[in-house]
């Protein structure tokens, strides 16, 4: 019997090469191949939604400071090169609103989309402030997104939000958790997916949780990503998605 192979979600785009949340990262990883990509979204102090994964701008753009402290005009002129990583070969990438990744989206109609709100965001604007900050933005793309957090009462507001018959930017949800014994805070949420850290995954078993499709991050190793599977696990996110999807069929 052939081995199970799992869908692959670029996370954070092709992070492995391009800075992570990035427009040219999201591109490369479509270009590559990717059917999915996850993104991570806070929002500035004006209130328009950015990809940005840290509490802080040091790592990504080299400067103090939080995402949710500066307006967008003062974002988008920001370097978002991860220079420690990545060293001065994306010094012109600037950081990257929402709205351009939808756009990039719409000319990439194959391509599912998993947006993670930063609880950050959530803790410093309010659950109702960030969805409705989010929903227009992604309601072009809503058929192919799902949004995802850590966040119940974020996840709560988006499904009530989903069920009454409106549109709100996306047609699913899904929760993050970092440690498998913490999925029970996620039950009785109407999750269609559910992603857990690969470090906090029991060591074997299967792994299933109510009705939702499995997904698992960070993962670089292939013979890991198909034990995974083997246990379960519907998707498995990585930073290298075409090295990983070489690995994985070659």
């Amino acid at each position: 019997m052939a081995p199970v192979i799992p869908e692959l979600i670029a996370h954070r785009g092709h992070r492995a090469c391009y800075p992570e949340n990035s427009l040219p990262g999201i591109e490369a990883a479509i270009a590559a191949g990717a059917r999915y990509v996850e993104v991570d979204v806070q929002l500035s102090a004006d209130r328009v939604p950015v990809l940005f994964h840290d509490a802080d701008l040091k790592r990504v753009c080299g400067v103090p400071g939080a995402v949710h402290e500066q307006d967008l005009a003062s974002l988008l002129r920001l370097s978002a090169s991860e220079p420690d990583r990545l060293g001065e070969r994306f010094a012109d990438n600037r950081l990257a609103s929402l709205e351009q990744m939808a756009a990039c989206l719409q000319d990439h109609p194959g391509v599912g989309v998993f947006v993670e709100i930063k609880r950050v965001a959530v803790a410093h604007f309010g659950v109702r402030t960030v969805l409705d900050a989010v929903s227009p933005v992604l309601e072009p793309v809503a058929d192919r997104c799902v949004l995802i957090s850590f966040s119940v009462p974020l996840l709560a507001e988006a499904g009530s939000r989903l069920s009454n018959g409106s549109r709100p930017g996306w047609s699913a949800l899904g929760g993050v958790i970092d440690r498998w014994d913490e999925r029970d805070r996620m039950a009785g949420l109407g999750l269609g997916y559910l992603f857990c850290d690969v470090r906090g995954l029991p060591a074997s078993g299967p792994i299933a949780f109510e009705s939702v499709r499995m997904a698992v991050y960070e993962v670089a190793d292939p013979e890991v990503a198909r034990a995974l599977a083997a246990r379960g696990v519907r998707f498995i996110e990585t930073f290298d998605l075409p090295g990983l999807r070489a690995r994985l069929t070659g």
